[in-house]
């Protein structure tokens, strides 16, 4: 047990817990400190609509009860953290990495010159900042054995997501047509067939981010001498 890999662990997980709480409370009630951005953006509950926003509550929650394990793990309050702590810290690292991933590769290019506000207020910590963190932490300080058939648990939530994504574009159909504001990622913008084409590859990608990441956070074993 490296005690030194549990601390740092621990802070990351903090820093996680605080910046996903002050992104939350700042996208719900339209708080901006930086510059003023409407564009992927909501107030209320509306927020929960974007995978981004339910990674990252995901992701918060996981290294809250990371914490909490840590905390009892350096005190010798307990021995071993349980297996289902890593799975959901494993899943939640996934989900943000893919949230990180999308930005990054699809809505920066989709928007151009204009894809700062990408990275603006709340999207600073929710596109950036938590996605990095969890992704550090579990990689190289959260190194677990975790069996190989979780890989396809790290898959569950763009699964769930997009099931609710494709519903909620065919019952908001308008004349054979999908009302903008239903898809705000665009994924439809070539045409409804598009949005099974998309999910398809969604899940593609997103499981070989779950592939990696298990590879990645996977011990090093020691060779003999």
């Amino acid at each position: 047990m490296n005690k030194k890999k549990i601390k740092i662990s621990l802070v990351l997980n903090i820093l996680i817990v605080i910046m996903v709480v002050l992104a939350t409370i700042f996208m719900v009630t339209g708080f901006k400190f930086m510059a003023n951005t409407y564009v992927l953006t909501a107030r209320g509950l509306e927020p929960l609509k974007f995978y981004t926003v339910d990674s990252n509550i995901l992701i918060g929650v996981a290294s809250l009860i990371m914490v909490i394990y840590e905390y009892l793990l350096l005190k010798n309050k307990i021995n071993i953290i349980p297996k289902y702590v890593y799975i959901l810290k494993y899943i939640a690292t996934v989900a943000v990495s893919l949230t990180f991933l999308v930005t990054l590769l699809y809505l920066s290019p989709l928007y151009g010159s204009k894809f700062w506000f990408l990275y603006q207020n709340s999207n600073l910590f929710f596109h950036l900042l938590v996605p990095l963190f969890g992704f550090i932490s579990f990689v190289f300080y959260e190194k677990t054995k975790i069996e190989y058939k979780y890989t396809y648990y790290g898959v569950s939530t763009m699964i769930l997501y997009g099931i609710y994504y494709v519903i909620n574009i065919l019952i908001h159909m308008e004349s054979g047509r999908v009302v903008a504001k239903y898809d705000w990622y665009g994924f439809v913008y070539g045409g409804m067939a598009s949005i099974f084409i998309v999910f398809l590859i969604m899940v593609i990608i997103t499981y070989i981010i779950s592939l990696v990441i298990y590879k990645l956070s996977k011990p090093r074993r020691k060779k003999s001498i």
